[in-house]
């Protein structure tokens, strides 16, 4: 038996650890359970001398004793988690689809006491067959959230998700922004309802989300600004709009002076006039999906020599066009607004070099 400055613990025949303590009645009470291990036992002393010291204990139930408390497995847990979080309807969904994949097929019937390190690390270790490093992040982050939590409310005594830097997603592909050659053929290969939806998206950094819930009133034609202030996400219920990301994410941007005629032409011929019109609508009305530009955006990537280039990398190559290519800015306004081709765009101008 352990002695210490509150209560005892010993090791039974069994392997498992009983607690008891001396009690303000100045008996001596047993845990009504025992424990897996010294650690548990010990969490549960302290909750006990907390309400001690509090005036908040109770004389056992006696005939309660002994009675081991039913234990909780992770899938109850996790539900009641997942259904009492304050969560936009994308993030749930997400978070429903890692649970059903990853995580419960592990867990689901484990008692939360149960789980351990050594099998958490097992588990992280196993999804390195079944799914990609960004997944295998989100899996680990969200099973150690859960964990945090089930350690707030007292379930646990410690998180046991101990797998250094397991949360954070190890990028295996490096991201090429496009030059202006390959953005000037991009834009022209695209059909032209939404050829200044991917001019914004590299020159403005905008992600599709922000793109397809921006609406006439966001554009400031006369002083050349965009209004970032929300999003559209796709959810089970059809989509969503909410706040960008993050804070930072409600902005307002510059769009280069170069891409105004294509603005003004765009909104001309493809936004209704009212100021909640949509700027980029579905050809019948409403948000347009992901899977609409998907079909015409990879035909264009390959036009332009970039079948790698994904619609959300276009928003790292504005600033490196804007640094590197400045000569051909008048030749991508062209281009932008129908009034020229790719090919006569580039002869009609000079590099720095010809100069």
């Amino acid at each position: 038996m352990a002695r210490r400055y509150f209560g005892n613990i010993r090791k039974l025949p069994s392997g498992r650890y009983q607690a008891s303590y001396k009690a303000p009645d100045g008996k001596r009470h047993a845990a009504p359970q025992t424990f897996d291990s010294r650690q548990y036992a010990d969490a549960w002393l302290s909750r006990v001398r907390t309400d001690i010291q509090r005036g908040q204990w109770e004389l056992p139930d006696a005939t309660k004793v002994d009675q081991p408390a039913a234990p909780i497995n992770f899938g109850t847990y996790a539900g009641g988690w997942l259904a009492g979080r304050e969560l936009s309807g994308s993030t749930r969904k997400l978070y429903r689809i890692i649970l059903d994949t990853h995580i419960l097929p592990a867990f689901e019937a484990s008692p939360l006491t149960e789980i351990t390190p050594v099998r958490v690390r097992d588990w992280h270790a196993g999804l390195r067959t079944e799914t990609g490093p960004t997944q295998r992040a989100r899996a680990y982050s969200l099973l150690r959230t859960i964990l945090n939590t089930a350690v707030t409310d007292d379930v646990i005594p410690a998180n046991p998700c101990r797998v250094r830097g397991a949360g954070v997603a190890k990028t295996a592909r490096d991201i090429r922004p496009a030059s202006l050659p390959e953005l000037e053929a991009l834009a022209a290969a695209m059909p032209p309802r939404y050829r200044l939806m991917v001019l914004l998206a590299a020159w403005n950094a905008m992600r599709f989300g922000e793109l397809t819930e921006l609406r006439r009133a966001d554009v400031d034609v006369k002083n050349g600004i965009v209004h970032i202030r929300r999003a559209v996400a796709r959810t089970d219920s059809g989509p969503e709009v909410k706040d960008p990301k993050s804070h930072a994410g409600k902005r307002d941007v510059n769009i280069p002076p170069h891409l105004m005629p294509a603005v003004r032409d765009h909104l001309a011929r493809y936004t209704k006039p009212a100021q909640d019109a949509l700027l980029f609508p579905a050809v019948h009305g409403g948000h347009l999906s992901p899977a609409t530009i998907r079909r015409p955006f990879h035909r264009a990537r390959e036009a332009a020599g970039r079948p790698d280039l994904r619609f959300h990398d276009l928003r790292h190559t504005g600033a490196v066009l804007a640094a590197a290519c400045w000569y051909r800015i008048a030749a991508l306004s062209e281009l932008a607004a129908g009034t020229v081709t790719p090919i006569t765009a580039a002869r009609s101008r000079k590099s720095p070099s010809a100069m």
